[in-house]
């Protein structure tokens, strides 16, 4: 964590230990950056006092391991990496990159074969589930229990990302209109970390039984050399035993073979920004939402022009960020540039990630995809609600 006062004059006498007596979020290395960094806190300090309150409702988890990957990352006595060591999964396959040792490690190095949990078929969801869905899954339990995962698997720090889609689809497009069709066309923005974990987004197939979902996945981090490549997830990323029949149905089957399944998911990889690709991304559909994980909106001026666009197509779009404040000045930058307030005002996501980012800027718990945020001018799917 970093001295909130840093760059204010001088330089920092040291480590930030003199928190801010009023909202215990930020911290100083002196008293002195406390009085120059003022004007610039005083008006979050009192949102952040609020936020702080509410911290233990960020770290309630229903896992065995909550304490573990929340509190105890925060207090330093827990790193992901011995987090991950512990369970087995520690710089292996999709894990890798869910510690500071894959930071190295860029999308362009992800093989088609990174489709393995690392784990064993009990700990996660490698083949179709039991039942279908029955009723809007609202919480991980719901999840956990639906797929038979027991709450001490760690699957949910990589399924956050699908799951997250789920609960955005379920709350916008659920919400206001009677059904949805037998395919969902997603604008998906920004990607990063996920570029390196697309098997997890074969669960979608779960999710949205009989439905062909399709993601557009747009943005700079997208390497040259993958820019235009389609993937058809076929299976479910499979568990580490050999007899189980999540190897039987992909040993002849890569990831662009049809199935018999009643649904489907399908990427494509899209380099560059999403104002100046939606043209060409758009002409054979238009998407029915636009999603943007872990947004960060008020940090990168290259979101203005987008949501431009996005006021400007008339599609409900879903932003997400690692913590309330974020998701704050996010949302006065969009009502800055739509003239109008949030249609989806910002509220805690119940599948974000079940462990706490390492060295925030805040003393706040800050986790991946934790709140959500949106707006749309104007609605025009006819969409089911998926049961």
């Amino acid at each position: 964590m970093e001295c909130a006062g840093k760059g204010k004059g001088t330089r920092c006498l040291g480590p930030p230990r003199k928190r801010c007596d009023r909202c215990g979020a930020v911290a100083y290395c002196s008293a002195s950056h406390q009085i120059l960094h003022w004007n610039d806190h005083k008006e979050e300090c009192k949102r952040l006092e609020q936020q702080m309150k509410c911290a233990d409702v960020l770290n309630d988890f229903p896992f065995t391991f909550s304490q573990e990957a929340t509190l105890q990352v925060l207090e330093k006595k827990e790193t992901r990496c011995l987090f991950l060591s512990k369970r087995g999964v520690h710089q292996v396959g999709m894990w890798l990159y869910e510690c500071c040792c894959g930071e190295s490690v860029t999308s362009s190095d992800c093989s088609r074969s990174n489709d393995v949990w690392h784990l064993p078929r009990i700990l996660c969801p490698c083949n179709e589930p039991v039942s279908p869905i029955s009723k809007q899954l609202s919480s991980w339990k719901d999840y956990y229990e639906w797929r038979c995962i027991p709450l001490h698997s760690p699957v949910a720090l990589l399924l956050h990302w699908p799951l997250t889609i789920y609960h955005a689809t379920q709350a916008v497009l659920g919400r206001s209109t009677p059904e949805i069709r037998d395919k969902l066309y997603i604008h998906y923005l920004g990607p990063e970390k996920e570029l390196l974990q697309l098997a997890v987004f074969a669960e979608l197939h779960a999710l949205f039984p009989g439905v062909h979902v399709h993601i557009e996945l747009v943005g700079p981090a997208v390497p040259q050399n993958r820019d235009g490549e389609r993937i058809n997830l076929c299976n479910y990323a499979h568990c580490l035993e050999t007899d189980c029949i999540c190897k039987s149905l992909s040993e002849n089957l890569s990831w662009d073979v049809q199935t018999s399944r009643t649904s489907k998911v399908t990427l494509q990889l899209r380099r560059g920004f999403y104002h100046d690709r939606y043209r060409d991304i758009a002409k054979d559909f238009s998407p029915h939402l636009v999603i943007a994980p872990n947004a960060g909106i008020a940090a990168y001026s290259s979101w203005l022009p987008t949501i431009e666009l996005i006021k400007e197509i008339n599609v409900p779009v879903v932003f997400s960020d690692y913590c309330e404040e974020a998701c704050h000045l996010g949302a006065c930058c969009i009502s800055t540039v739509t003239g109008h307030p949030l249609t989806f005002p910002i509220q805690l996501n119940p599948f974000r990630q079940p462990m706490v980012v390492e060295n925030s800027a805040l003393f706040l718990p800050c986790y991946s995809n934790c709140f959500l945020l949106g707006f749309e001018m104007v609605l025009n799917v006819s969409l089911r609600t998926v049961h």
